[in-house]
């Protein structure tokens, strides 16, 4: 009922804001999204961003915004109850349609030209002449081959390579530093939607990748399923290792990890990526949890 829905209401943004092409549409699960439905820039006014909400119908707005200009995977597609047509582009994160352009386009052209190269070398490897004549210089029949030396075992068995790296041990205390300091190790890498490292992630795929590494706290992948996990403190109370969340107690859309001295560490935005910030009354969280007990 729920696809036919989104149909129904798809054809009648058509019409409506005058949208000249969709993407197919499909449900796509956050959690396991791998390959979005498109992707679009943000175009709207030189200078202006565009608001993010936590919903298409009636939803809270984010305190940040998407830059114009800047590139957003499309996990989803909506209508809302006025025929306006909204993108998914993060875990309870939805903007309007009209505000972007697809990339799409561009995205195929340059695949197009990619392929089309690379016909271009076979071609002419395939014009190339293969010899036919070569001279063969015979081998000779009897070698004298090296006799091979003994295997030695390395003098240093610290030097071989690390195997996969066993499950985080030792007192809270100390698994909350170790979540601590990976944390501070992955600022200034990038923010991509569904990322799970190592080199970018978003702000729910930080938090499960280091809490799964040291934290020895196996999370789920969302945000609206981390915060059901662990007890709450209050913010007076908060130590490093505490998760943050922002938005709704029930549905929050970001999260963090506090570090200590009112800082913490989260994959913001994909301008920002990785990034170390203060806590302050702007962006303040909604809730906080421990999850290393």
């Amino acid at each position: 009922m729920r696809r036919n829905f989104l149909k129904i209401g798809l054809a009648a943004a058509m019409t409506l804001t005058g949208v000249a092409t969709i993407a197919p549409q499909k449900i796509v699960n956050a959690a396991t999204l791998k390959a979005p439905i498109k992707r679009v820039q943000i175009d709207y006014l030189p200078g202006k961003d565009v608001k993010i909400w936590t919903n298409y119908q009636k939803g809270q707005l984010i305190s940040f915004r998407a830059k114009n200009n800047s590139k957003w995977n499309v996990a989803e597609t909506a209508v809302d109850k006025k025929g306006k047509l909204w993108y998914k582009i993060g875990d309870n994160e939805w903007i309007e349609a009209r505000y972007t352009k697809d990339l799409d386009g561009e995205d195929n052209e340059s695949n197009d030209k990619s392929a089309n190269n690379k016909k271009d070398k076979k071609a002419k490897k395939q014009k190339q002449p293969k010899q036919t004549n070569k001279e063969v210089t015979p081998k000779p029949t009897s070698v004298t081959k090296k006799p091979k030396k003994p295997s030695q075992a390395p003098k240093n068995p610290s030097s071989l390579p690390a195997a996969t790296a066993p499950a985080a041990t030792g007192s809270a205390a100390q698994r909350q530093q170790a979540v601590v300091k990976l944390a501070k190790s992955q600022v200034g890498k990038g923010y991509v939607w569904g990322g799970n490292g190592p080199d970018a992630y978003d702000c729910s795929g930080l938090v499960q990748s280091i809490y799964s590494k040291v934290g020895g706290v196996q999370l789920p992948r969302v945000t609206t399923d981390q915060v059901k996990m662990g007890t709450t403190v209050s913010m007076d109370q908060l130590q490093p290792g505490d998760l943050l969340y922002w938005g709704s107690v029930d549905a929050p859309y970001h999260i963090g990890i506090y570090i200590g001295n009112n800082q913490y560490v989260h994959a913001s935005t994909p301008d920002k990526g990785v990034v170390l910030d203060t806590i302050s009354s702007y962006f303040y969280p909604c809730v906080a949890k421990r999850v290393i007990q």
